[in-house]
């Protein structure tokens, strides 16, 4: 299990994200800088025990309505090579040293780990404390093997489409809404909650799976 320090991290993830969500086609926000605060969200184990993944939920009120957003990102401790792109940024970590910290749709850690959660054969961490399993997360998967792992990320107007060859795609809602119903063609599935800005808490998909007929 991943240890959770408790230390500084400068410039913070909420820093990291007010200059980067602005950039990606899925943002609902106005020209002004977004106004975030952290929601909720999980963590990930790495089997290696070297990048930290974090799925991380944070709402911006800088519109007129409120946003939640959901951000996996991977955390190193050196640069992956060939995700100049997917970079959101460094960090300074009061224990660790320098972090460099990745849009996790583009790290093949996070892209391995998430569907072994959807198949059940991970489970989600509590954000804030070492091994403690987040049973608020909930999973689902009713394909009839091992979903693939060599996916390629898409961002579009809606959310980031994970694709692999085989036709297998699993689709990453960025901006999040309440939802209790998957879609016909859903093989597998991850959910959690979050806090909205006005107190209240609400729940949603995060992740959806669609397998091939031919996978």
């Amino acid at each position: 299990m991943a240890v959770i320090h408790h230390t500084s991290l400068k410039p913070t993830k909420l820093e990291l994200l007010t200059s980067w969500l602005p950039s990606r086609p899925w943002y609902q926000g106005g020209a002004g800088e977004p106004e975030l605060a952290k929601a909720g969200g999980f963590r990930l184990d790495d089997p290696q025990g070297e990048v930290g993944i974090e799925f991380l939920v944070v709402t911006d009120t800088s519109g007129t309505n409120p946003a939640a957003y959901l951000v996996p990102l991977t955390y190193r401790g050196a640069p992956l090579d060939g995700a100049e792109h997917a970079l959101v940024g460094t960090m300074e970590h009061g224990v660790l040293g320098r972090r460099w910290a990745y849009d996790g749709c583009h790290d093949p850690v996070l892209v391995a780990q998430l569907p072994a959660l959807i198949e059940g054969r991970v489970q989600a961490q509590d954000q804030n404390s070492s091994d403690t399993p987040d049973r608020e997360v909930t999973r689902s998967y009713l394909g009839g093997g091992p979903a693939p792992t060599d996916f390629a990320a898409v961002d579009d107007h809606e959310g980031t489409e994970l694709s692999a060859p085989d036709g297998t795609a699993l689709r990453l809602h960025r901006v999040l809404g309440p939802a209790s119903v998957l879609p016909p063609e859903a093989t597998g599935h991850v959910a959690g909650s979050w806090h909205m800005p006005d107190g209240t808490r609400a729940r949603g998909l995060f992740a959806v799976l669609r397998t091939s007929p031919r996978a």
